[in-house]
């Protein structure tokens, strides 16, 4: 729900600018903007998220999670109104390898040009691997996860260190605590090839992130920005609501940078501390809830895969 209410909060005004936001800052769920929709309505952040979430249900399986997807794309799977009207362009080109039969180890792009968020948006759900795996083969699964779409080494890290970091958190660690904390456990992993040569990439990550100016911090569709600019609302803020709405008045691609701030925030602040408002005008709330409620289950079983 934390993915799902920061998606919905930016969906209104994705695409705009920072400028515009400062003058029109978004405070509270609105609805119509950008794609016309009415209040509470999730993009393609959430609906993966959940398709993610949907799969794992069955254990961990990298065709059935490939097939969700294609469901989504081609059925509308996980939509808030049966209807897909937000797909980006590295997804779209994946999943139409997959409906041509090409298997998931090989469906996502690995060029310098697939780099966007696409990934990163929707990978949260992995987290709940963590109590069930070694480290090391929870990462790999993340990199297998990102790789249906996102294949590039440097999108793959960028899933680990998030899915680290929401680790960290749900050890009960304080967002600056969880988020060093984090990027510490993957470095030993990202020292190595095909990662090594990506790490400069990353360099932005470290103490001082958060002391940087706002003018420093771009909220683009590129994976390095999102995950960036998600850290930097976290730890710059004191509650959920503080967190996204932070996130989205950055402008530009705002439903996803809320998204993947707002799933940090949610794991960090609770449930309850999303305001209730917000909870109830999201679009199919009450399936969202049993299938966060399907996926603890299947994962409290002790021979879960």
């Amino acid at each position: 729900m934390g993915v799902c209410v920061g998606d919905a909060l930016g969906v209104p005004v994705e695409f705009s600018s920072r400028a515009e936001r400062q003058d029109d800052p978004v405070t509270d769920i609105r609805g119509y903007g950008t794609y016309n929709q009415p209040p509470g309505t999730w993009s393609d952040d959430s609906s993966l998220t959940f398709c993610l979430a949907d799969a794992l249900c069955d254990g961990f399986n990298l065709t059935q999670i490939a097939e969700k997807f294609c469901l989504w794309f081609t059925e509308a799977l996980w939509t808030p109104y049966n209807e897909v009207f937000d797909v980006g362009g590295a997804t779209s080109r994946a999943i139409s390898q997959l409906l041509r039969g090409v298997p998931p180890t090989d469906s996502g792009g690995s060029g310098e040009r697939s780099n966007g968020n696409g990934s990163l948006m929707r990978i949260l759900p992995m987290v709940y691997f963590a109590d069930h795996l070694p480290f090391p083969e929870l990462l790999e699964r993340v990199h297998q996860v990102s790789a249906i779409t996102h294949a590039h080494p440097r999108s793959q890290m960028a899933c680990g260190m998030y899915i680290s970091i929401a680790k960290e958190l749900l050890e009960g660690k304080a967002p600056d605590t969880a988020v060093a904390d984090g990027l510490a456990a993957v470095e030993p992993f990202y020292e190595q090839p095909p990662f090594q040569q990506q790490r400069s990439h990353f360099q932005r990550l470290n103490s001082q992130l958060a002391q940087l100016p706002v003018d420093k911090i771009s909220s683009s569709g590129y994976v390095v920005h999102s995950l960036e600019a998600a850290l930097w609302c976290f730890l710059n803020t004191n509650s959920y609501a503080e967190a996204v709405l932070q996130a989205i008045n950055l402008g530009n691609d705002t439903d996803t940078v809320a998204a993947i701030t707002g799933g940090l925030a949610g794991l960090y602040y609770g449930y309850e501390s999303i305001p209730e408002p917000w909870r109830e005008a999201i679009a199919r709330q009450e399936e969202i809830i049993a299938l966060a409620q399907r996926l603890a289950q299947q994962l409290s079983k002790p021979d879960h895969p």
